[in-house]
């Protein structure tokens, strides 16, 4: 079987177009040398590189699954770049931010995903919710559902609130086989009454050689973090077991899914 796994390109930022004030990451839309604009997430805001590693291997495991995704790409941000804007603000956000970020094609007219406008039917909400307790997504609630429908179809955006044990590390391996509490307030939960399918359907296409492949595209340079010891690959390893362990788990976040869905409905 010939398996298809993820390449990531590389381009430079040549223009800032305008902030996108959402959260505390503040990202913005930038265009690129390669003539296209896209949603630019930076290493200098909030949460760092583990917000961009959070981002690369949950919207790669996503785009796997067979979700629509915007393409991710490696966005380097020159030092020259950013001297001549004039909120303060924002220039600090850029000098904090040299080097390699990470951003999304920009999807021009997607409209936020409105749960009291659009159903999504059973089978794909299942999906999304498996997703997300797999990856401990804590950010698709109905406040904040980072789902977009652009061309009629539903896309997934901002994994960078997942794999949140990476900001303690101590304790991985317990969060590896933990269910997933906030399960309960995901947006789709309600129609998602089909997890044991799709359970046994995404544990066939995550396979550790599938798993490897996407968390060796994170750059060394995002893996610097001292408060665990060794190096980028001792580090890019822990992330590759956290999901093996938890693809393995996965009953334990099922079953903690479908009892909060029972109490909802």
């Amino acid at each position: 079987m010939n398996h298809h796994y993820p390449e990531i390109r590389s381009v430079n930022v040549t223009r800032y177009v305008t902030p996108l004030r959402e959260g505390g990451s503040m990202p913005a839309i930038a265009e690129a040398d390669d003539g296209f604009l896209y949603v630019l997430k930076f290493r200098g805001a909030g949460q760092g590189e583990k917000a961009l590693v959070a981002e690369l291997i949950g919207g790669e495991i996503a785009r796997a699954l067979g979700f629509k995704v915007p393409e991710i790409v490696f966005a380097g941000l020159d030092s020259a770049f950013g001297r001549t804007e004039p909120d303060e603000e924002i220039q600090d956000l850029l000098k904090a931010s040299v080097g390699l970020n990470l951003a999304l094609h920009y999807l021009q007219g997607a409209i936020t995903y409105d749960p009291a406008v659009t159903t999504i039917d059973p089978l794909p909400a299942s999906q999304i919710v498996w997703l997300d307790c797999l990856l401990t997504n804590v950010d698709r609630t109905a406040r904040n559902t980072n789902m977009l429908m652009w061309r009629r179809e539903l896309w997934l955006i901002d994994h960078g609130a997942s794999l949140y044990f990476h900001h303690t590390w101590h304790n991985w391996k317990e969060h590896a086989a933990r269910p997933f509490a906030q399960a309960k307030d995901h947006v789709l939960l309600p129609q998602a009454s089909e997890l044991e399918a799709v359970d046994a359907a995404f544990r066939a296409i995550l396979t550790e050689e599938r798993i490897r492949a996407i968390v060796a595209l994170v750059p060394d340079e995002w893996l610097n973090d001292p408060s665990l010891a060794g190096g980028p690959e001792e580090r890019r390893e822990v992330y590759v077991q956290f999901l093996l362990t938890r693809i393995a788990s996965s009953a334990i976040f099922i079953k903690a899914a479908q009892h909060a869905r029972e109490i909802l409905i």
